[in-house]
């Protein structure tokens, strides 16, 4: 079939054949079809019928500067005329030299090397391997343990699964995971009436403390997700926490792992969660908007102390034998020095400010909601917890999919919204308009609106 006879249900027919989406109930796909994308430009996506739609998530949280950038189209069209890939192991190529040196450059104060992978889960399984292999080859081989928040999440592959604390990704596959330790975390969303964010952030981390006093002896490292809890339903937590864990951390002789996958690249107001905490952890993992949205790669920087203590003799057998097929790969690395040279080069961490502001503005009238419990908001990120009574926050029960019902009515309206669970959240990328804000808000409350009806 050529694409000039192509519709949307000819496609989603023949996906529906030979393909297992992920994250998907399959069968789902019986009653509500998939939807075939054509094209894509700026925010707007195009499927073969002609419907467009607002990507309000920015294609699962990896598009900051939209569909079909002419500045990252450019690099990647010059980079593919020169070097598409090559092994990254004894060989070497420009395009990862030069985005290495960016990413130390604009990464927080003392992370300075830098180790490529192709996605998120891989990284945080680079980090949590660099950790626990940097503590046996200095001999401490008791470190074996990590700590880990309740409600986090790092990746979908064993190591970073069993880091994560999401019952709904992890409770299936828990006998094949390694056991870790889950410290109650500081999502404020739990706050007393009157608390402040930082108020509370101090009072759980104190948690924490107990937890490294403890057992630190055992542990390799602590992972966290700097700020915002992205699949843990988008919840938030002040940097005083941040900074406190930095301390304990130091104190402790424990690493810090900053998994910024999802918040990072400008997503809470600052080019990296980290730096509204005025802190560097030992290591920061690194992918979605690394690329711009689009492709596959992630970046695990680190310090040079940690480098050291696996630079040796090859017979002394502590080399970080760690590899991906397509690690660094050229084309990812070019459209990766793109997306930073748009941050430079058009100030975007100020323009998303003043976005930031009109999306508060935006969605102010959710607050009022008999149905919204809290609207929280971390720079570019925005979330609305949508609740069955708004006074005691009791939730709507999981099997009522209320999201869905947001996120099918959205499609119908031509913007792309998929809650997590009952909560509604914006992602947009970050050329999106005013107008399209107001166009995101309006779809969404009335999406809300449908989603409580009984």
């Amino acid at each position: 079939m050529t694409e000039n006879f192509m519709n949307n249900q000819s496609l989603a027919d023949r996906d529906h054949s030979v393909l297992w989406h992920p994250c998907t109930q399959m069968k789902d796909h019986e009653n509500f079809p998939i939807i075939p994308i054509k094209k894509g430009q700026g925010v707007w996506l195009e499927d073969f019928d002609g419907n467009r739609y607002l990507d309000a998530i920015s294609s699962w949280w990896v598009n900051l500067f939209g569909h079909a950038n002419p500045v990252i189209n450019a690099a990647l069209k010059d980079q593919l005329d020169m070097l598409a890939h090559v092994i990254f192991a004894g060989f070497t190529h420009e395009s990862g030299v030069k985005l290495a040196e960016k990413l130390v450059e604009i990464t927080p104060e003392g992370l300075s090397r830098c180790f490529y992978a192709d996605n998120g889960s891989a990284a945080v399984e680079v980090a949590l391997k660099m950790s626990f292999h940097y503590w046996r080859n200095l001999g401490q081989t008791q470190k074996t343990k990590f700590i880990t928040l309740e409600n986090s999440y790092h990746g979908e592959t064993l190591g970073a699964l069993a880091v994560g604390n999401v019952a709904l990704y992890k409770a299936t596959y828990a006998p094949l995971l390694m056991d870790v330790i889950t410290v109650p975390g500081p999502d404020c969303y739990a706050r007393e009436a009157g608390e402040s964010s930082a108020d509370y952030s101090i009072r759980r981390f104190a948690l924490m403390e107990q937890t490294l006093q403890q057992q630190a002896g055992s542990v390799c490292a602590v992972i966290v997700e700097p700020l915002v809890q992205c699949a843990g339903n988008m919840r938030m937590y002040d940097p005083v926490y941040l900074q406190l864990l930095r301390e304990a951390c130091d104190k402790y002789d424990v690493h810090l792992i900053a998994d910024e996958i999802a918040v990072g690249f400008g997503r809470t107001g600052t080019l990296f969660a980290c730096e509204q905490a005025a802190i560097s952890p030992d290591f920061m993992c690194l992918s979605k908007g690394l690329t711009g949205g689009y492709l596959p790669l992630s970046a695990v920087l680190t310090t040079d102390k940690v480098y050291q203590a696996f630079y040796d003799d090859y017979t002394k057998l502590t080399a970080f034998l760690h590899s991906h097929s397509y690690t660094g790969n050229a084309l990812a690395c070019r459209a990766g020095l793109a997306t930073i040279a748009i941050f430079q080069q058009q100030n975007i961490i100020h323009t998303n400010k003043q976005l930031a502001a009109l999306m508060a503005k935006a969605a102010v009238r959710f607050n009022e909601h008999p149905n919204v419990a809290e609207v929280r908001q971390t720079g570019m990120i925005l979330a609305i917890e949508m609740v069955k009574n708004k006074q005691t926050r009791e939730s709507y029960p999981w099997q009522e999919r209320r999201g869905l019902k947001v996120y099918q009515y959205a499609l119908a309206k031509g913007v792309l919204l998929r809650p997590l669970g009952n909560v509604i959240y914006f992602m947009p990328p970050y050329i999106i308009t005013e107008e399209e804000l107001m166009l995101m808000a309006d779809v969404a409350w009335q999406g809300l609106q449908q989603a409580v009806k009984d």
